[in-house]
């Protein structure tokens, strides 16, 4: 833990600054897309179990269960399922799941599935907001497609739009997302490239870009760096001083690894995109610790169905479309 007093100078320099900023400066950018790309206060993306762990009596087992299914309208759809049919088909997918088939599951058969799920997840998000964005219902989303279904404009380009700063701003970075996941350079996004625009955080390929865009967003004197009151922003207007002790030493001690009292490339990413191999990790020691009755550090198949409620609740699921999905992603394991 950090000692108030070694940073009690920082901080009043960020005040200072704060204050002045809001009077005299402009507002600097914060990007948030149309698509599901919603981000935190800070600019982050917003992580895929935000909510999860909410500070309520009722633990939110939602996103248990679309961990599990990797479709959130079949966690829905279990709403009818009575608990013996809902046991006796999550017993077919631990069949699935339990890779070495000794009618266990591990942690690392856990994870894997996991993951899996979220790239289910993602292409269904990706799926659902491309039938939106597909006007012509050709199976693919045309730029002029995607400005009329997230600007709410018919005009077949942005120079045309007569639209604030701040949405203009929004269309630049998505036509450099856009251009990003074309891979085939046609002007079209279809498929996979849809889903790395929709969710150009889970895709490697697509992170050089949200740095470039997030050093443009935050680094305000252009030292190709974030420092602390850049990491802050207008943020700390909203907030006091005993927040801003507490974004220091999460800045100090969890983003800036190299303790040179800035952010640049990997640590940004670290702090703008959510780890969902983290993420998954964290829903396994949730599930484990739920469900592994005799403290084993396996899970029998009847301890999962014990549990079954955890992890996929008594609700009805479109159960073939699911078996579709797990043999389509069962090479990736």
């Amino acid at each position: 833990m950090l000692h108030k007093n070694s940073i009690k100078f920082t901080l009043r320099a960020v005040i200072i600054i704060l204050t002045f900023a809001h009077i005299h400066a402009a507002v600097v950018h914060s990007h948030s897309s149309h698509l599901n790309k919603e981000r935190e206060n800070d600019g982050a993306y917003s992580p895929r179990d935000r909510g999860h762990n909410a500070d309520t009596e009722q633990h939110n087992n939602e996103f248990d269960h679309e961990s599990i299914l990797g479709s959130a309208k079949d966690a829905e759809e279990y709403d009818h399922l009575p608990p013996d049919e809902a046991k006796r088909r999550l017993k077919i997918l631990l069949k699935k799941m339990d890779l070495n088939k000794d009618e266990q599951i591990d942690r690392k058969e856990l994870k894997a599935w996991i993951l899996r799920s979220f790239k289910m997840l993602s292409k269904e998000e990706a799926d659902e907001h491309l039938e939106d964005a597909d006007d012509n219902g050709d199976g693919k989303v045309s730029w002029a497609e995607y400005l009329t279904d997230s600007y709410g404009s018919d005009a077949d380009d942005e120079d045309s739009f007569k639209l604030d700063k701040e949405n203009q701003l929004l269309i630049e970075d998505d036509k450099t997302m856009w251009k990003a996941a074309d891979f085939n350079g046609d002007g079209l996004l279809e498929g996979d490239e849809w889903v790395a625009f929709s969710h150009p955080e889970e895709h490697p390929e697509m992170l050089p870009h949200i740095l470039e865009q997030t050093l443009r967003d935050k680094d305000v004197n252009k030292d190709g760096a974030i420092d602390f009151q850049e990491f802050i922003g207008d943020r700390g207007l909203d907030h006091d001083q005993e927040w801003l002790y507490t974004e220091k030493e999460k800045f100090d001690q969890e983003l800036d690894l190299n303790r040179d009292s800035k952010l640049t490339g990997n640590e940004i990413l670290s702090w703008i995109v959510p780890s969902n191999d983290e993420i998954a990790q964290e829903e396994v020691d949730h599930l484990f610790g739920v469900s592994d009755d005799n403290e084993d550090g396996i899970l029998s198949f009847n301890e999962v169905l014990e549990h079954h409620d955890t992890f996929v609740g008594s609700e009805a699921t479109d159960y073939g479309d699911h078996l579709h999905n797990i043999h389509h992603f069962e090479d990736e394991l």
